[in-house]
């Protein structure tokens, strides 16, 4: 289904920033021909590092995901802030490369022929903790090397560039590493995030700094790829309410136009997507408007389309689902590697199958349930609405399903089976993420087991005073539901929606039993799940 509730193309060749009202977080992207492909961070979710692609710059869909599984048997339960960090892709004598970090276990690359197909297994090209934000780059010469940041919670240490030479095959790391840029000493601090370009002779390094919520994009440049480099700040936040614009991918056009994607951090919503005009200047790039010719530039919210020698049609990424198919659509995330108990599509007949999946002993809340399906909520006005029917088993009480708005707080409409029948709560967790139990707002009885379940998200703008003049996105969440999905009743109380750890909140569907040592289970028929006003 189309949805209408966020289109960055205004349909008169200009655009709006941002291009997506959604938590593609870290992204980097590069040009094959006439196409782009966009990768972002995916943490603990699963399966991981998304795949977009555009042909404007403009116009996203999600076309793939490079990793089924995130590496390492510990992702099979929820690992929140850990996983997959900020990616790079790069286009390379006929071969698409993935490389990206797991700050606890390492560097990993992928590869495919085919960005839409199947990516290889990641290979560890630099096992151990620390280094993050990695960015391959072969040069004239055939030589190939890897730049990469630090993070201090692994390393001791933070606001460090490395670089190091690369076997041309991506697939291994030669020699020593250098430190080519401290911004510790050079007013530059929390740099991370590097792609390394070469144009005209210099090699370019492109790095965020100056943290997510209140930084600014900065440029090193040097005619040795070792350096030293100098540097200049070549876009900041100025009078525009885009905080802490920067960490993206610097792509041209076949006409020869430049541009820069990078995100903006703005909290529950997570890191949104902005594209920003580029240009050059004395061999340095100026993102955004630069109002005072000083060479750094200043995000722009409306702008001409990118020339791409062609017009291309409007899309968006995949919100609603009608689960008519036997493979979930790619908007969906699990909140942890994939187990085939959980699910089953069966298209024909146009529903998902959720299987009550038992919980853990020490379960407190839905935080660390690995069997939550997730999408992200990609506009600042929407409703998320789902059709369901409950089939629990009747040997035992206590199997939950339901919707779900998660984040480090969550909230939602839940439907147990209890002694007295279906019982549907409107429920609140706060500080989930530490521990906390579910507290409800209120209950009514159900009849029948098919139920409509409601979520109404709102947003506004709020300035947020110790945020160093970035702004703050207030979002709540108003819960209802419905017997014949004609007339919908309020239950509980208003939600402000939280973030999750480095990401932006979720919303979707569960299934749960208790901890209890059986086979027998019941299940959730999930009808559709619609993305609507």
């Amino acid at each position: 289904m189309k949805t209408t509730m966020w289109n960055a193309d205004l349909g008169n060749g200009m655009y709006k920033n941002p291009i997506l009202y959604a938590d593609y977080s870290d992204p980097d992207a590069c040009r094959a021909g006439e196409d782009y492909f966009m990768i972002a961070s995916s943490f603990c979710n699963a399966p991981g590092l998304p795949v977009l692609h555009s042909k404007d710059l403009v116009n996203w869909k999600v076309v793939n995901y490079i990793l089924p599984k995130v590496p390492e048997e510990r992702y099979d339960k929820p690992v929140h802030g850990c996983g997959v960090w900020a990616p790079a892709i790069r286009y390379h004598d006929g071969t698409f490369f993935a490389c990206f970090p797991m700050p606890d276990e390492g560097i990993y690359m992928s590869t495919t022929k085919d960005p839409f197909g199947t990516w290889s297994e990641p290979v560890n090209i630099r096992p151990g903790a620390g280094w993050i934000d990695p960015c391959p780059f072969w040069d004239e010469d055939g030589r190939a090397y890897l730049v990469a940041g630090v993070a201090k919670s692994r390393i001791g240490y933070k606001s460090v560039l490395h670089m190091i030479e690369m076997q041309p095959d991506g697939m291994g790391l030669i020699g020593e590493a250098k430190v080519v840029f401290d911004g510790n000493l050079n007013e530059q601090e929390t740099i991370e995030g590097p792609k390394l370009y070469k144009r005209n002779g210099w090699y370019y390094i492109f790095a965020p700094a100056g943290g997510v919520k209140t930084g600014w994009q900065t440029v090193l440049r040097s005619r040795n790829i070792f350096g030293p480099y100098e540097y200049r700040v070549v876009m900041r936040q100025g009078d525009t309410p885009i905080n802490g614009p920067h960490q993206g991918a610097w792509v041209d056009t076949v006409t020869g136009e430049d541009w820069f994607l990078h995100f903006q951090d703005v909290g529950a919503h997570g890191r949104l997507l902005h594209l920003q005009p580029m240009k050059w200047v004395d061999d340095w790039p100026v993102i955004g408007i630069d109002k005072d010719e000083d060479g750094c530039g200043e995000p722009v919210l409306f702008y001409k389309k990118p020339d791409v020698g062609k017009k291309y049609s409007v899309c968006t990424p995949q919100e609603s689902d009608e689960f008519n198919s036997q493979n979930l659509s790619p908007q969906w995330q699990w909140n942890a590697n994939i187990n085939e108990k959980w699910m089953f599509c069966n298209g024909q007949n146009g529903y998902i199958r959720l299987y009550s999946y038992p919980v853990t002993d020490s379960y407190r809340n839905l935080w660390d349930v690995p069997n939550l399906l997730l999408q992200k909520i990609s506009a600042p006005n929407f409703t998320a609405t789902t059709k369901l029917t409950f089939k629990p088993t009747k040997k035992y009480t206590g199997e939950r399903t339901g919707l779900v708005v998660m984040g480090l707080d969550y909230a939602g409409l839940f439907v147990e089976n209890t002694k007295d029948g279906l019982v549907l709560s409107q429920s609140v967790c706060d500080e989930a993420d530490r521990g906390s139990l579910e507290k409800t707002n209120a209950s009514v009885s159900l009849e029948g087991n098919t139920v409509y379940l409601k979520s109404t998200f709102s947003t506004m703008d709020r300035k947020n005073a110790g945020n160093e003049g970035g702004y703050d996105l207030v979002v709540m969440c108003k819960f209802s539901y419905s017997m014949d999905g004609m007339t919908y009743r309020s239950l509980g109380i208003p939600f402000r929606v939280k973030e999750g750890r480095w990401i932006g909140a979720k919303t979707g569907l569960f299934c749960t039993r208790p901890s209890i040592q059986t086979n027998d289970g019941g299940w959730t028929d999930v009808d559709w799940f619609r993305i609507g006003k």
